[in-house]
């Protein structure tokens, strides 16, 4: 298994039109200027667009704190490769089709909240995480007419205002490619860390209904700042096949590409082993926060079937969120 840092560009640009008025951005349309200079252009590395984004102030000792911004697109388009956009201060990003009350509206940026998500996610970063582009003959499809929402996930730990620009910039093909692929969480909601140094680990996943068969390409490991390991197997018949087994870094959450390709088939069970030590002298709970944990292993996976992000977990309709 290798890093997202050694996976080559592997689809060239095709410039798609999705312009928009609302300031979030578009396929072809430049936001805001990240540094103060002359613009985000200057920032867009060859090959890349900005599918979206928007400006945000932060002030200092500002803690979790939630911006969003949607935009709908006005045609088709197959993204294969996606850079964040993730100056200081951005905790994670979460780029998903706005599918509910929750997240659907008029175009534009506003406040929001942790469960302010389309549960039909396109991709997340995290503190750290690399470019990353999918195999050839993949792509992630979003349609004309549907509403691309980011979710940006801030914190301001320094006792001085920090203002950012956080956006996703994309690769694209003109033509939808041989496969078309989506994302979704394997791991576990609800569950707390005991105040004890030991290594103490949590166990989610789910068992692959029947009838489902999938090509899993690629893994990102999801924890906060007293994650050390996690493990991600597929169990069929009772034998497990390990696909990822290291080490977590907080400030390196890269995707981690499975070659080859895993063929998944109903009945297999995802399992996913999240490992912490807690020397914070308090129990630490799941949560949002980096003050608190997750256990979450993503999947990017073919065919899509427009499945819920959280299908893989304990709690696969998201509820409460």
């Amino acid at each position: 298994m290798k890093s997202s840092r050694a996976l080559a560009p592997l689809l060239t640009l095709a410039l798609v039109s999705a312009c928009s008025d609302s300031g979030g951005g578009g396929v072809d349309a430049p936001g805001g200027d990240p540094d103060g200079g002359a613009g985000i252009d200057a920032a867009i590395p060859a090959g890349f667009t900005r599918l979206i984004g928007r400006t945000w102030t932060l002030p200092g000792g500002q803690p979790d704190t939630y911006k969003c911004v949607r935009l709908t697109m006005t045609q088709d388009v197959f993204i294969t490769g996606f850079r964040a956009q993730a100056p200081q201060g951005t905790h994670h990003t979460v780029l998903s089709i706005a599918t509910n009350g929750r997240t659907q509206g008029p175009d534009g940026e506003y406040d929001c909240s942790v469960g302010t998500l389309g549960l039909k996610m396109l991709f997340a970063s995290g503190v750290g995480t690399a470019d990353y582009d999918l195999p050839a003959g993949v792509a992630v499809k979003v349609a004309a007419g549907e509403q691309v929402h980011l979710n940006l996930h801030l914190y301001n730990t320094s006792d001085q205002p920090i203002t950012g620009d956080s956006g996703i910039l994309v690769k694209t093909v003109p033509t939808a490619p041989a496969n078309l692929a989506e994302f979704v969480f394997a791991g576990k909601f609800l569950f707390q860390i005991p105040a004890n140094p030991a290594p103490y680990t949590v166990t989610g996943g789910c068992t692959i209904a029947a009838g489902r068969n999938y090509q899993l390409f690629a893994l990102w490991p999801h924890m906060h700042q007293i994650a050390t390991h996690q493990k991600v197997s597929v169990i069929r018949g009772g034998t497990p096949t390990v696909l990822h087994d290291g080490a977590f870094a907080f400030g390196e959450q890269d995707f981690f590409a499975q070659t080859p390709e895993v063929n998944l088939v109903g009945g297999d069970q995802i399992r996913v082993e999240c490992t912490y030590e807690n020397t914070t002298g308090a129990a630490v709970p799941f949560g949002d926060s980096s003050d608190s944990e997750m256990c979450f292993a993503g999947l990017y996976r073919y065919p899509a079937t427009g499945s819920n992000l959280f299908e893989c977990t304990d709690n696969p309709t998201g509820a409460g969120l």
